[in-house]
């Protein structure tokens, strides 16, 4: 298939619209790498297999002479990870969770061949409410989808699919009926702001490389989602590959620029596979290559893997790792707008930013400009982690409440209260939250985050309830971070290294008041003078947790007690002598033989010779041991 120009476009596009209308049902099964690694293959190949058994026209591709029948798909993240695999049957819009090999059979008799419902599939909520449709379900009753739209809901490994739905007619738009200067504008209009960290605004960008005179120029995207627990641009790459190629290839037309360059982590083998695919489907098909649509416009695409270090987030060391390069940062200016790429200017942004693209070109800046705050317009996503019941990929306008996130869409906390939250991984901050406190009511874009030192970062979201200790997590943040660090500049490689040991001297019993004052130095001087912005924001967590949980750090080196029970070498563990029968059983499972005490009387620990394994606490019915 080879289109040619617009017109053969649209009618593409109208042709397997009409044959995706001859679908009685759809069957969507999650292939997201979540879902992937729960099963999700073996449900999809059960399912090919019943219908084949049964003589029923099963569709795996589309075509634009497909017959009537059932589409069979593996589609994107369809985001409420926890419950995968999950399976979505159109048109009714059911959502069947947890689904397992052997349910196949029964879904096929009963929901594809009838009408019934697989009761025992749907989920329900923790008052057993159940919910037969998607879009019912809280998790999702509240998100609004742009970036995501066709996660989970197309054959993500379909061209022709994505053509059904409108694809690269916003490029049609961009060649033929809007100048550079005008895309840029648009993109100006609607505010949208980079997803990955920064929020630096994608129009005045995308404005700086079309006014540099350079010959050549390149079009990178960002695909190296460093964070911990961060997986929203793994999912759009593996789940709507096209769309980061059309917003690529927006930019493109927009700047001028003719290459493009997809940089992935290694770690992400099924992006990196449907990423292949969809740039040799759409060179294929004449929208990748030389003279696309007609149009005189030449652009290229390739990927570059990385080695996954979480340095190459940063822009000069992302294209340094693309050029072949050890990925390390340089100093700023001349910046990527001016000298990125192979010394050429480089609009550089990350997998969100162009998947939003598409769509304010094809709806408009005033569509895009309904969501969110001035300033702050369009949506956001999340991966939403931690102690939360419902954990998973959403996106929620930009100026969402921070509650609406955790307690409608999350479900509530999870094993205890609600504590923090910490956000944009690494490079962000732990906010102090508990229902009386203003952080609660916060909204989440740029701005308002900005102003109780926070950031959105890429997106993650990591909740924690009562029983996480505040400096074991800034602790975990900056071992991270000082693994990370390329090591080029002395205040990032040494001053972490540093406030790794101070935090890690707190956690073990061994902090004084002076390692507190210490990290508050420390941090100020990274922040000020670390080369790139990966540096100067890896003290965030242990600048934000001082100032909002300092009664913990306190805690720690004053009185020498972990308030929430989880630094090992602060617990104490005791033996409640009234509700201690004497059974024996923790003496026995003590492995140094700290415990002592006679058959049938109360028994005693010996601090001295106590490990804190914890192994007395775990087998003691009659919960007679507690830590403190």
């Amino acid at each position: 298939m080879k289109i040619n120009n617009r017109t053969e476009l649209e009618a593409a596009g109208a042709l397997y619209k009409e044959a995706l209308d001859r679908q009685k049902k759809q069957i969507l099964i999650c292939a997201g790498t979540g879902c992937v690694a729960g099963g999700s293959l073996k449900v999809f190949d059960r399912m090919q297999q019943i219908m084949q058994e049964r003589n029923i026209h099963c569709i795996v591709q589309l075509e634009k002479d497909s017959h009537e029948g059932i589409g069979l798909k593996k589609s994107g993240c369809h985001g409420f990870c926890e419950m995968g695999p999950l399976m979505r049957i159109e048109p009714e819009g059911i959502l069947y969770t947890k689904v397992k090999v052997e349910d196949c059979e029964e879904i096929v008799e009963k929901t594809i061949l009838g009408t019934e419902v697989v009761d025992r599939l749907v989920y329900k909520d923790k008052n057993g409410k159940a919910y037969i449709r998607q879009e019912d379900i809280p998790f999702y009753a509240k998100q609004t989808r742009i970036a995501l739209e066709h996660c989970g809901r197309i054959n993500a490994e379909s061209l022709e699919e994505y053509l059904a739905l409108g694809g690269y007619r916003a490029v049609a738009k961009a060649l033929f009926d809007m100048t550079p200067e005008g895309i840029v504008e648009e993109m100006n209009k609607a505010c949208l702001r980079g997803r990955g960290g920064g929020g630096f605004p994608t129009g005045k960008k995308w404005g700086q490389v079309l006014r540099q005179q350079e010959e050549e120029k390149y079009v990178v995207c960002n695909g190296d989602e460093g964070d911990p627990g961060a997986f929203m641009d793994r999912s759009m790459m593996e789940g709507d590959a096209h769309r980061v190629i059309e917003g690529m290839l927006i930019a493109g037309i927009a700047t001028k620029a003719h290459h493009g360059y997809i940089y992935v982590r290694a770690e992400y083998p099924l992006a990196v596979q449907r990423l292949e695919l969809a740039i040799e489907s759409a060179e294929k098909a004449g929208l990748l290559g030389k003279d696309i649509l007609g149009s005189g416009f030449d652009f290229d695409l390739q990927i570059s893997q990385g080695a996954g270090a979480f340095v190459c987030g940063e822009g000069s060391a992302l294209t340094a790792s693309i050029e072949g390069n050890r990925g390390m940062p340089r100093v700023k200016p001349p910046r990527t707008v001016e000298k990125g790429l192979f010394e050429k200017p480089t609009v550089l942004n990350n997998v969100e930013t162009y998947c939003n693209v598409p769509a304010i070109l094809l709806k408009g800046a005033e569509w895009y400009a309904t969501m969110g705050p001035e300033n702050n317009h369009g949506t956001k996503a999340f991966a939403l982690t931690g102690n939360v019941n419902n954990t998973g990929l959403i996106e929620v306008p930009m100026g969402t409440r921070l509650k609406e996130v955790i307690f409608d869409i999350g479900g509530g906390i999870k094993g205890g209260e609600f504590k923090a939250v910490q956000i944009g991984g690494p490079s962000g901050g732990c906010l102090c939250i508990n229902p009386t406190e203003e952080h609660l009511d916060m909204h989440m874009d740029f701005d308002s985050l900005k102003k109780v030192g926070a950031m959105i970062g890429s997106g993650g979201l990591v909740v924690m309830n009562d029983q996480s200790c505040m400096v074991e997590v800034a602790r975990f943040f900056m071992k991270f971070t000082q693994n990370e660090s390329c090591g080029k500049c002395v205040p990032c490689r040494e001053g972490t290294k540093r406030m790794l040991e101070l935090l890690t001297d707190i956690t073990e019993g061994r902090g004084t008041m002076e390692h507190i004052e210490l990290l508050e130095e420390l941090s100020e001087m990274i922040s000020a003078t670390a080369l790139c912005g990966l540096g100067k924001t890896a003290a965030s967590p242990v600048i934000s947790t001082l100032k909002y949980f300092r009664d913990e750090y306190i805690a720690h080196v004053v009185d020498k007690k972990c308030p929430a029970g989880q630094c090992k070498a602060l617990l104490n563990y005791k033996i409640d002598s009234d509700k201690c029968i004497g059974c024996t059983k923790c003496a026995r499972n003590c492995p140094v033989g700290a415990i002592s005490g006679e058959l049938k009387k109360a028994h005693h620990i010996d601090v001295t010779k106590c490990i804190k394994c914890g192994a007395c606490m775990e087998g003691c019915r009659f919960q007679a041991i507690s830590k403190g």
